[in-house]
């Protein structure tokens, strides 16, 4: 049974800007008050149910605000196969690493 990888925030960084799909599966309460500006907002307990919007074909970079709802949400993508890491620390960390978050927007940026 397949183990949720973690990254560091400084790795994670690099890896959504060189095209890995960046998941965020806090509640739309907590991404409006900050989130990465490429981030998809599916919250924790919507995965299941949203799969079809996850992609399959790029590493997916899983991040809340400090670690456990993504590793939680990284294991179980990993155990269905996907190639899914969970950023170490959550927004927390990926702030503190000099990670680009903005307030506002929709609470789904997906299309």
């Amino acid at each position: 049974m397949p183990e949720a990888a973690q990254i560091p925030a400084e790795d994670a960084i690099a890896q959504v800007a060189d095209s890995a799909w960046l998941l965020d599966v806090r509640e739309p309460d907590e991404w409006n008050r900050g989130h990465a500006p490429d981030a998809h907002l599916i919250p924790m307990g919507s995965v299941i149910d949203r799969l079809d919007e996850i992609p399959t074909d790029s590493r997916v970079v899983v991040i809340c605000h400090s670690g456990y709802r993504s590793w939680q949400v990284t294991k179980y993508l990993a155990e269905a196969g996907y190639d899914a890491v969970n950023v170490a620390g959550g927004m927390e960390a990926w702030q503190s690493a000099g990670g680009v978050v903005v307030a506002g927007g929709p609470d789904s940026p997906l299309d």
